[in-house]
């Protein structure tokens, strides 16, 4: 089932999230901020002390050069280079989507640790993909087939394309024989050029509240008894609102 933190008080969500920007990892600091999780329909990981959890995120690294956020993932697989990195061309205007925020980060890492294997030949769907980074970091890892996907429009008019910073980011990485980049829209019919997929992605994509709806109604009609949804996201918004996301969405089993 998926966790709810009621100790977040709403006057503080705007600062919290402004402190995520400037260091995306700093709530895994001590246990009292450990409130990510990671539910996944047939692989459940919650949350638990502070060194359980640094062994989903073990060693990672960032740094920004010339306008670039480059994030390294550490990991045991000898036939990959040591570490994966990623580079990101970011977009912190307001939006959020431009950012690399903490779940994405810490469902990457635990892509990472299941390996190549566990990846292989599958189709790999990311929804709210933003920078792309959790698809770019599952393309790093292996051979699958995926796409990272965001929407055209937002319910903002402050919101930048993501789109463009996606499709840049895959060439910043040379990933475009395995990423591909495509416009999915939550609540629209699913583009017919994205096939059935394996695994769905998501990260810290519930942060609007009225875009619950939408995005529950694209789960559903992604997702069925084969597939598998990884669904990672930083608690910080009402408890009532969560809860009602969570129940739509499903326990995981």
């Amino acid at each position: 089932m998926l966790q709810l933190d009621t100790s977040l008080p709403a006057n503080n969500i705007a600062r919290d999230e402004e402190l995520d920007g400037h260091n995306p990892l700093r709530h895994l600091m001590d246990d009292s901020e450990l409130d990510g999780v990671i539910a996944s329909e047939g692989l459940a990981r919650p949350s638990g002390s502070l060194s359980e959890l640094l062994t989903v995120l073990p060693q990672q690294s960032q740094s920004i050069q010339d306008g670039l956020l480059t994030l390294s993932f550490a990991h045991m697989w000898e036939a990959l280079p040591l570490p994966i990195s990623i580079s990101l061309l970011v977009d912190a205007s307001p939006g959020c989507g431009g950012l690399a925020w903490p779940a994405g980060q810490i469902l990457a890492s635990y892509l990472v640790q299941c390996g190549p294997e566990y990846i292989k030949d599958k189709n790999i769907l990311e929804l709210g993909s933003g920078t792309g980074l959790v698809g770019l970091v599952v393309g790093a890892l292996g051979n699958a087939n995926i796409w990272i996907t965001d929407q055209a429009y937002f319910f903002t008019e402050y919101t930048s394309p993501l789109l463009p910073i996606m499709k840049q980011n895959v060439c910043l990485n040379r990933l475009g024989d395995k990423v591909a980049v495509a416009e999915l829209n939550w609540g629209s019919p699913i583009p017919s050029e994205i096939p059935r997929p394996d695994i769905i992605l998501a990260a810290d994509c519930v942060y609007f509240e009225p875009a619950f709806p939408l995005l529950v109604q694209t789960l559903n009609d992604l997702s069925d008894s084969k597939n598998e949804i990884f669904f990672c996201y930083k608690k910080r918004r009402k408890v009532a609102l969560l809860v009602s996301f969570s129940v739509a969405v499903g326990p995981s089993s």
